[in-house]
């Protein structure tokens, strides 16, 4: 699930989270925005199971998924898009 709150300067601070439900113990958000770190941007797991975190992107639109327990890749099925990837999947949008 994404939410946004633009800033004056035209970024954009984006929270990305995933519902306990995804069942995992560690989650890392991936993407366009950091080459598709896995270790860029690690996920902090709330006391209620979600995972949550924010960052600040400026205007555009970015690939992104999670990577959960270093072997599982995630969609954000509340993103504001889709695009089939290289790999057979697809990627969640977030645009900015």
């Amino acid at each position: 699930m994404l939410k946004k709150s633009y800033l004056k300067n035209g970024n954009c601070r984006v929270t990305f989270s995933l519902p306990a439900k995804v069942d995992a113990e560690s989650a890392s958000l991936c993407g366009t925005f950091n080459k598709w770190d896995k270790n860029a941007h690690p996920m902090k797991r709330l006391k209620n199971g979600t995972f949550s975190i924010t960052i600040t992107l400026p205007p555009g639109e970015y690939r992104f998924r999670y990577y959960l327990d270093d072997h599982h890749w995630e969609n954000d099925w509340g993103a504001d898009e889709y695009r089939a990837n290289p790999f057979g999947s697809e990627d969640s949008i977030v645009k900015v």
